[in-house]
């Protein structure tokens, strides 16, 4: 014997409930992806009236394929929460001024049942948001930046002097001046330590350049090894050799850590973190940031749901614009934060972490009054 549900069998009653998920998720999704596509579009007429100079005298293919191409998902990636509140704030406010969350709830769903298929929706952007950042984003900001670099503003870091790093346990590395487009450095040396801290051997050399990976040659270079109380020395006009390091440990430019996938970015951090080397903080940061943004959808998600599920004397304007009030206040929060991790007051994680634990908190509350 079948049980009723709301008036009808509760087959029938399951047939509507998933008829209205996959209504749900399709207007939650049309509604995010039509709200990246206004966006970019006003975004990329601000980016031209910018960089319009830049755009005039570099080629047009370059242009479009290696910078608006390549530019316009990593800003919708950058600015995905922003775009998932005003999705959900926008097609669900519709919803409830045509009273079709009335008339969905009093079928039977439950506010927590209504709930799932726009968690279901924050699933499926979570999700692409993760792939996008951590995997596909990465290469074609190489391209994106070499661009900027070259026709906007070059922030490449080409130079550096005085540069001193453990290369491995038991090995450090001086450089007095490192040159990246020559791949040439002078007044080299390389010292050996025993695990008692001794010194054991010394590499020193006029010059060095740098091959391909950890390939490198010294010219005019002095080993000297000490064994056995005694020492040993050798010289030689030119030698290759391998150190593990490259110019890229040491030359650290402003937008590095966004050419890096999330495998080779967690790579790079321990092995500089291994080298002592201080300045990654940005290389961390981002690293968190990955993992933050998506946990962001569902929080957002949350938030907005509960705020614009109920009808308001304002309407539909009055839900967007608090949405909008949260959403900035939500990407202003985490530009806040981030300068935490820069300074040092926090470590990244608790720095990419924080707006989401308050949000977490507000989306919560908001959830339990809409609920009731």
């Amino acid at each position: 014997m079948e049980g009723r549900y709301g008036g009808e069998t509760q087959p029938q009653a399951l047939t509507v409930f998933k008829l209205l998920d996959r209504y749900i998720i399709r207007k939650f999704l049309g509604t995010y992806v039509f709200a990246i596509a206004l966006l970019l579009a006003i975004v990329v007429m601000f980016d031209v009236n910018e960089k319009f100079d830049a755009f005039l005298k570099a080629p047009l293919k370059a242009t479009i394929v290696d910078y608006f191409i390549n530019f316009l998902p990593y800003f919708a990636n950058q600015f995905s929460p922003l775009f998932v509140f005003i999705a959900v704030i926008f097609f669900t406010s519709k919803l409830a001024s045509n009273n079709e969350i009335i008339a969905m709830l009093s079928s039977g769903m439950s506010f927590r049942r209504l709930m799932r298929p726009y968690l279901i929706s924050a699933l499926v952007i979570a999700a692409a948001t993760w792939v996008l950042g951590a995997y596909i984003i990465p290469p074609a900001n190489v391209k994106r930046i070499d661009y900027t670099n070259t026709y906007v503003k070059n922030k490449r870091v080409d130079y550096g002097s005085n540069i001193m790093l453990m290369v491995a346990p038991g090995q450090i590395a001086y450089m007095s001046r490192y040159d990246n487009i020559t791949k040439s450095g002078s007044r080299f040396s390389l010292e050996s330590f025993d695990d008692e801290k001794r010194l054991t051997a010394r590499m020193t050399a006029m010059r060095i350049t740098w091959d391909t990976l950890y390939s490198w040659r010294v010219h005019d270079y002095v080993i000297r090894e000490f064994r056995d109380g005694r020492e040993y020395i050798t010289k030689g006009r030119s030698l290759d050799t391998i150190i593990p390091f490259e110019p890229r440990d040491f030359l650290i430019a402003k937008n590095d850590h966004e050419k890096m996938t999330s495998p080779s970015l967690k790579r790079y951090i321990e092995s500089q973190r291994n080298r002592g080397v201080g300045n990654i903080q940005s290389f961390e940061v981002e690293y968190q940031r990955r993992y933050a943004m998506c946990a962001a959808a569902f929080i957002l998600t949350v938030i907005g749901m509960s705020l614009s599920s109920r009808k308001v004397k304002g309407g539909l304007g009055l839900n967007i614009g608090i949405g909008l009030v949260l959403s900035f206040s939500y990407i202003l929060f985490m530009a806040i934060t981030q300068s935490f991790a820069y300074s040092g007051l926090t470590s990244p994680f608790i720095a990419m972490w924080i707006p989401n634990f308050i949000y977490a908190n507000i989306a919560i509350i908001l959830y339990r009054r809409a609920s009731v």
